[in-house]
């Protein structure tokens, strides 16, 4: 009878009422979703033909590096008087959709824009996917204040904004799609905002295939069988591709600690960052763990690379990324599985290409605690093949990977597993700060 009673409390709106709710709705997710599609596609165009023609301009000036401590000042000068708090990058997008706390700086775009460009054209070991979320999270708050949004729907739609800037910078919506909702929080996938991040994610996709973008493409030559020995090995390797994206998270976030509390000016910081990457540049006597490095991860899946290669790169996206300079971390985690993976794959016995395959995905699943954006990706990327490895080689590296991560502002809605026995509701970062030895 209690149980009667409290149904009958509840107000259930109309039929008429929520037809009207849920078609409203939709229309103004599809429009929203597309405008930031749009924009957000035709920015992420932009972005990567730059970025291509100033990798090519570095490549055939390589005196360029001497000018990387001069590019960080000026990185740092542009975030220290003009960048409005928008310094943190992707952290202070996902502390503003767990908070909601005032407005995302409509700055942080073309900041990390102009600073992305500096970065790759002086050599800067970083990606492109964070300037593209953090362009999409602008784009998405300017969508925000000009239909004056509400509450619950301001921060769907810069996770949609999140998606539609993966989406446009890897040539994978499926993946772009996932990637808003799941790698905001640990243990929570947003499934309220799946229409809209669906919708910027291939909409921003195809905008910039209309604007002629061709996406960098990797082939797996050779695809093992699956039987009981190769899934062992699979299994094994995944913990390693996992611990070996800890290794990368850890070598960040000390490096960005240590700047934090030694070269608290961000201008001189970014300086001593600069003259570093000159150092170890010239120490190790190759240029290849510079920008993006897509030509090594090319010769992963197709020959042999220094055995060390992986480490190298690990040690110069941190120190770039950690003193300050901007682009993102997705490729340089290519990299470095790509290039992990090809050097394991003479220790036990597996197709190179198929192994650096595997590296690449599993490491970003790790590293950024996304294993279902990760799987997406991997069947968008390699068209499909070995997907039973690949979902292994994600869940099993996203497991092992405990609660570390690139992202300090991810939250731990529910730990990945109970024999992590992490606390719920807190950030990576705060479980760093907090932990005892």
């Amino acid at each position: 009878m209690s149980s009667n009673n409290n149904d009958s409390n509840s107000t259930i709106p109309a039929t008429k009422e929520r037809y009207s709710t849920f078609f409203t709705t939709l229309f103004c997710w599809v429009l929203w979703g597309s405008i930031i599609g749009i924009v957000v596609g035709s920015t992420s165009t932009l972005l990567i033909n730059l970025n291509d023609y100033l990798t090519e301009v570095r490549q055939n000036n390589p005196y360029l590096i001497f000018f990387l401590p001069l590019g960080g000042i000026i990185i740092g000068y542009l975030y220290m008087y003009h960048g409005k708090g928008s310094r943190k990058g992707n952290d202070m997008v996902l502390e503003h959709i767990h908070h909601g706390q005032g407005k995302i700086p409509l700055i942080m775009g073309p900041m990390v824009f102009v600073c992305t460009f500096i970065t790759h054209l002086l050599g800067g070991s970083t990606g492109r996917e964070g300037a593209a979320i953090q362009m999409g999270a602008s784009i998405s708050e300017s969508v925000n204040r000009l239909f004056k949004v509400n509450k619950i729907d301001r921060k769907i739609l810069i996770l949609s904004g999140i998606s539609g800037g993966f989406g446009s910078a890897f040539g994978a919506p499926l993946a772009g799609t996932i990637f808003g909702m799941e790698a905001v929080m640990i243990g929570k996938t947003r499934y309220e905002a799946l229409i809209p991040c669906f919708v910027s994610s291939f909409v921003s996709h195809y905008v910039a295939e209309a604007w002629g973008i061709q996406h960098d493409t990797f082939t797996i030559q050779t695809v093992p069988q699956i039987n009981g020995i190769n899934v062992l090995k699979v299994i094994g390797l995944s913990i390693i591709f996992g611990l070996i994206s800890i290794a990368y998270s850890q070598s960040r976030h000390e490096i960005k600690s240590l700047s934090d509390k030694y070269l608290k000016n961000l201008m001189f910081r970014a300086f001593v960052g600069g003259i570093v990457l000159i150092a170890l540049t010239y120490l190790i006597g190759s240029r290849d763990y510079l920008g993006r490095g897509l030509p090594m991860v090319n010769q992963a899946f197709e020959g042999q690379v220094p055995y060390f290669a992986f480490l190298a790169k690990i040690v110069f996206t941190a120190i770039t990324m950690g003193t300050g300079f901007r682009g993102g971390e997705v490729i340089p985690l290519f990299f470095i599985g790509a290039t992990l993976g090809n050097t394991l794959s003479f220790l036990v016995n597996l197709p190179t290409s198929f192994l650096a395959a595997l590296g690449m995905i599993s490491v970003f699943a790790g590293a950024a605690n996304t294993p279902i954006t990760a799987f997406l990706l991997s069947v968008e990327m390699f068209h499909g093949e070995a997907v039973t490895f690949f979902f292994m080689a994600c869940m099993i590296s996203f497991i092992f990977s405990g609660h570390h991560g690139i992202y300090a502002a991810q939250k731990i809605f529910e730990p990945k597993s109970r024999m992590l026995n992490l606390p719920q509701g807190q950030t990576i970062k705060f479980i760093e700060e907090n932990k005892k030895v």
